[in-house]
């Protein structure tokens, strides 16, 4: 490394500042919008808004929506098991954060727990 590489971590990160709109994401995602109807009932996905019409998705919902959609076609998955593997691998994603953090701050605990 030369010094002069951008520091990608530090910048923003797109899906967080935009919002997707139903139709946006069902394109996007190519997922039928029956479907996203049914995963926001289920609570998969969670919009802004009080109507389908109203509703805004978070960038981040787009690949929450392709990962459900994952697996759903490929693992046949239904609809109540893909909220819960999409909430474990949020609580997966949580807690390494907080490892990584535990870690950069030379907390030993974070030392006992990856050894």
């Amino acid at each position: 490394m030369t010094g002069h590489e951008p520091d990608f971590a530090s910048g923003p990160v797109v899906e967080e500042k935009i919002h997707l709109t139903l139709v946006e994401l069902c394109r996007a995602s190519q997922v039928p919008e029956h479907e996203i109807r049914a995963w926001v009932i289920e609570g998969v996905l969670e919009p802004e808004g009080g109507t389908p019409e109203e509703w805004r998705f978070p960038g981040a919902a787009l690949r929450r929506a392709r990962t459900a959609l994952r697996l759903s076609r490929d693992l046949e998955v239904n609809l109540a098991g893909i909220a819960v593997a999409l909430n474990l691998l949020d609580e997966i994603t949580a807690l390494r954060s907080r490892l990584e953090g535990a870690r950069s701050s030379d907390d030993p605990c974070a030392t006992i727990l990856v050894e």
